[in-house]
This record gives structure tokens, sequence and C-alpha cells, in this order.
């Protein structure tokens, strides 16, 4: 059922034209970016013109990167990131953009290690020593003193990572940057680091393809990605000392921890820029982020304006119950008025 769902994924570009047999649809709204939330925005754009056959969607899933950029240069109607802008990048923009959260994800950790069964399990050192290019070899003490169940070989480490301005590669850096002090110090976090090791792969699917093909390769991948082309994905230690695999629950029980602190006072302009990465609960998995939709509260066109606060209502209302389907996990409910009132603030110019 989800290799139905997830049926054309791997195409980097998609363009959603009108159902078979139905008029050509007279309105198209355009976006670009996140490779991360892809899988179920692909699903969501299909759904959608089943309910208003005269919109269609394109969207490029090029990187968070390149979302960012195509909707401040306003070459696109919405961008796609799982990377929140900062304060001064919302300063340079052209209008006042909207941060609209949609669902919530795990990075998985997946890796190719032949003759090697699944049961990886990974310290935060041990991942960041990986990307530092310290940890060189699977057999390494760092790896093996955790791993005594598996046979690991000699072999050296392929390391894996996003060459694009990518978001998923924001939350995995975010999350090394908050586990490590010398990757925070040496290398920090964004969409693009100054990886010390390894290889690029451009997009999420390129980073499946090299992990598929690599042997004794690591990489990091939203977990939609990782379950479709069954790659194995590690268990990782949290804060709690337990070791977590990717998962709906897991990544629910980072959400709730993550937001247990998000107060969204009565008369204030929400923001919805969060991390949550790290958060601490035994059953929390630890590399887990929000994924947004970035739009401009003043909407130029007046038909695509409508269109798109069509759109965003619908998936926020109905949507989210596709979510779990896809391994994605919904905003909570404590969110939901407040992120509907952000939508229909958006001006439509008449």
């Amino acid at each position: 059922m989800l290799k139905r769902m997830l049926e054309g994924i791997l195409v980097v570009a998609l363009t959603f034209s009108a159902l078979s047999g139905s008029a050509q649809a007279e309105t198209t709204l355009t976006g670009a970016g996140a490779t991360f939330p892809h899988p179920l925005y692909s699903k969501w754009f299909r759904d959608y013109q089943a309910e208003d056959a005269g919109v269609s969607f394109s969207y490029e899933a090029q990187g968070s990167g390149e979302g960012i950029r195509k909707i401040l240069a306003r070459e696109v109607d919405f961008g796609a990131s799982d990377k929140f802008l900062s304060d001064q990048e919302l300063k340079d923009a052209p209008g006042q953009l909207l941060h609209i959260p949609t669902v919530m994800g795990a990075v998985a950790v997946t890796y190719y290690i032949p003759g090697v069964a699944t049961g990886l399990k990974l310290t935060p050192h041990a991942l960041a020593g990986i990307y530092l290019g310290r940890i060189t070899r699977w057999n390494d003490p760092l790896i093996a003193r955790d791993n005594r169940q598996l046979r690991l070989p000699g072999k050296e480490i392929i390391v894996v990572h996003r060459s694009d301005a990518s978001g998923t590669t924001s939350i995995f850096s975010d999350y090394l940057s908050a586990v490590d002090p010398s990757w925070a110090s040496t290398v920090g976090r964004g969409t693009s680091v100054a990886w010390p090791a390894g290889t690029g792969a451009k997009g999420s699917s390129a980073l499946v393809k090299k992990i598929r093909e690599v042997p004794y390769s690591i990489g990091y991948v939203e977990i939609a990605y990782a379950l479709e082309n069954d790659l194995d994905t590690a268990a990782l230690r949290n804060r709690a000392g337990r070791f977590v695999k990717p998962t709906m629950l897991s990544t629910r029980a980072a959400a709730v921890q993550g937001m247990k602190g998000v107060k969204v006072k009565v008369g204030a302009e929400p923001d919805y820029r969060l991390s949550l990465v790290n958060q601490p609960g035994k059953d929390a998995y630890p590399i887990v982020g929000l994924t947004w939709l970035l739009v401009y509260r003043d909407q130029k066109d007046p038909v695509k304006g409508r269109k798109l606060v069509e759109f965003l209502t619908w998936q926020l209302k109905k949507a989210e119950k596709m979510t779990s389907t896809l391994h994605y996990t919904p905003l909570p409910d404590t969110w939901s008025s407040q992120v509907e009132k952000t939508i229909k603030s958006i001006n439509v110019a008449q």
C-alpha cells in the first residue's frame, strides 16, 4: 500500500496536472523546496485535485535552500523548508513571510553493511565521529562496544551526505551540534555545511541510491525514504540513555517533549520556529524536525491567493489523517487553532 502511495517520489520535479478525464485546471500553484516532506506533499497535491479540479500544483523538490531562495525571489507561490528562516532573513524578505507548520518527521541514519544483520546502534559521539572523519572503520571500538551482537567488519566507512542546500541537513547538523561540542565548534548547523568527510549526493533520492549501491556506506534521510527503499536504520542513543529507532511513536514522543514549553501568547503573533532535536524522554527519537510551507501574508494574485488559502486550510483540517500511512507525525492538537488563525490572516488582493 505504501509503495502505491509513494509511486513517483524519486522524481525530483513533479507537476500535478488535472485528473484524467477532467478539464484542464484553471489555476496552477507553483512551489519548490524540501525533499524531506516530498512523499507526503505529493499525495496531498494529488488528493486535493480530487477536491478542486480547478487547481493544479507544480512542485520542484530541490532542497530547502532552493525553496527559500525561490520564495524570497518571489519565483514561486510557496516555498517548502525544514529549516526556519532567521530574524534577519525574514527582515530582508520583500514582504512578510509566514511559516505554516505542516507535519513533523524523523531523520533516519541509514547504512549498508554487507553480511551484517539489522540492529546497528550508534551513540551521539560515534555518529559525530563518523561524520567528522575521526571514526573511519566499522569495527572501531567506539562503535563495536555497543554492537557486540554484530560481527562488524574492518572495512572503511563510506560517509554520504547531501551536497545541496538541504533542510534534512539542517536538522541533522542541528542534532550533531546539540550532542557533540567538537561538531558544534568546527562545523555547526545549517542547510549547507563544510563537511569534514564523505561524498555528496544531491537530493534525498540520490542519497538513497548511493546507500543502496555502495557497500559499507552510511547516510541520513527522512524516514519515509528509508522505509520505502528497505534501507536499514540505526538505533540512536537518546538523552535518556536508550537506543531508539525512528518510528512514528518515537517521533511523536520527541515532539510532545519539545512542544511542552511552547506557548502562543494571546494577541501575539505566533512563532512556529522550533527545533525538536535531542529532546528528553525515554521513548524520544533524537533527530526529529518540523517542516514548514513559506507563504507571503499579502498575496498579489487574488485567484492564486484564494486557492492557496483554501489548500492550506484543507491540509490542516483533513490531510493530517494521511500522515501516519507515510510515517510523518501530525501537528499537536494544541497548535491547530493557532495555525488556522495564521492561515486566515493571509491577505488576498482584490
